[in-house]
């Protein structure tokens, strides 16, 4: 995989993800959405996580220490995104509020920081 294509793919992730955040807001807000909090909690089913998991990823890059700190950071953001869609469908519009400005906040920008970083290193030849 060359660093366009790396870069392509984090960016992708980057905005995906983000948008999660508008998404989890409009669940707080309605009380519902259209993913469970299950399938949110799956972080191999976006789109990002059938990218990171497939086979352009060869043995060096699966083996380096960005793809698995990326990797388990992606998992953790599904875990809080997930923690606090739970909050919203059950109607606890302050604890999926808190969660919000707090771990998944946290999750989102340290993920984001590990992508960027990643996309540095690999425009840099570092990778």
């Amino acid at each position: 995989m060359d660093a366009r294509e790396l870069e392509r793919g984090i960016r992708n992730a980057i905005g995906a993800h983000g948008a999660w955040k508008m998404k989890l807001n409009t669940a707080i807000k309605h009380g519902h959405s259209d993913k469970s909090p299950e399938q949110l909690r799956d972080c191999t089913a976006c789109e990002f996580g059938q990218w990171i998991g497939g086979p352009q990823f060869d043995g060096q890059i699966r083996s380096g220490k960005p793809y698995y700190v990326v990797s388990q950071l992606h998992k953790k953001f599904h875990e809080a995104a997930a923690d606090v869609l739970e909050h919203a469908v059950k109607g606890d519009r302050a604890g999926a509020e808190k969660l919000m400005e707090t771990e998944f906040k946290q999750r989102s920008e340290v993920l984001k920081r590990a992508l960027m970083k990643w996309d540095g290193e690999a425009r840099a030849g570092k990778i």
